[in-house]
């Protein structure tokens, strides 16, 4: 059963940043400096890494350079957290053939912030015990509601966090690790040393610009890896830019999902406000939860 991840230390306005791109070349430059912009605005000294506006085809930079910006942020004494410029693909690249320093264990824990191609960072970290936040990256920040930033700013600042509210489909109520996740880099991180034991887990799914017949594949391929029945219960966020060509036969995004997941026997909720192209509700990974699948509630702590 995965195991409930170590928090670290609250962060407080004054603290120092580090901004980071692991993944994808950076191609909104005036987006991610409004998203610094935001986070010095609440009293944070932001630095960003050397190299974070490298290119290496769509990567930004080389695997070698990406973490290395990643490893000098973890061991830089000075920095309290780390900020994902944006996501894109590349994250998992950083992984192969990698494990997490030995001196982790002697430093204190780091806030590592972001979602979409973050996913692979945030499950390898959350695997060392240490909880990260899936929620906004840099170049999305801008667009965050109020109530979201808040949200964010109480994630990482030692404050509880407000239950998030959705749609219902049943299933009673299952407490567990939540597990957050774009459902695309999540599958393709299936059987790998990555993948975290999901035995009692609350899987959070979102993804963004799959055609419902590519959300079938894959929610199919964890079914058949035995990986959905270990669950304890699913939530459900935005599956954006999902829907089908016009003029060619399909189902809706929503009846893949009641398809593929509707038979599992576990509470799930769906609709709730997280992932692409709208608000981002910052989850927290690896840290307890309960979903309540009559309700449509999503509560922490």
């Amino acid at each position: 059963m995965t195991l409930v991840c170590q928090l670290p230390p609250p962060l407080k306005p004054g603290d120092c940043l580090r901004v980071i791109v692991p993944s994808g070349t950076l191609r909104e430059p005036e987006a991610l400096q409004k998203g610094i912009a935001i986070w010095q605005a609440r009293g944070y000294e932001v630095q960003r890494s050397p190299g974070y506006d490298a290119r290496w085809g769509y990567l930004a930079g080389r695997d070698c350079d990406r973490r290395q910006q990643l490893l000098e942020a973890l061991k830089d004494p000075n920095c309290k957290g780390i900020l994902c410029g944006r996501g894109g693909y590349g994250g998992a690249r950083l992984l192969e053939h990698w494990t997490w320093p030995q001196e982790l264990g002697s430093v204190p824990a780091k806030w590592l912030i972001g979602y979409s191609d973050i996913t692979s960072l945030l499950w390898s970290l959350a695997q060392q015990g240490i909880a990260g936040v899936h929620g906004p990256v840099l170049t999305n920040l801008a667009a965050e509601p109020g109530w979201s930033l808040k949200r964010l700013w109480d994630c990482v600042e030692a404050r509880p966090l407000a239950p998030l509210a959705g749609r219902g489909w049943g299933g009673g109520t299952a407490s567990g690790v939540l597990l957050p996740a774009n459902l695309t880099v999540a599958t393709h991180l299936l059987a790998t040393p990555v993948q975290p034991d999901l035995t009692g887990v609350i899987l959070a799914l979102e993804d963004v610009a799959e055609v419902p017949y590519r959300i079938d594949r894959m929610l199919t391929q964890w079914r058949m890896t035995g990986a959905l029945q270990r669950l304890k219960a699913i939530a459900l966020g935005r599956f954006s830019q999902c829907t089908p060509p016009p003029n060619i036969p399909s189902f809706t995004v929503e009846e893949v999902l009641r398809d593929r997941l509707g038979d599992l026997g576990v509470p799930i909720v769906s609709d709730l406000p997280f992932g692409h192209d709208g608000p981002n509700a910052a989850l927290p990974v690896g840290l307890p939860a309960l979903l309540d699948g009559d309700r449509g509630l999503l509560t922490f702590g």
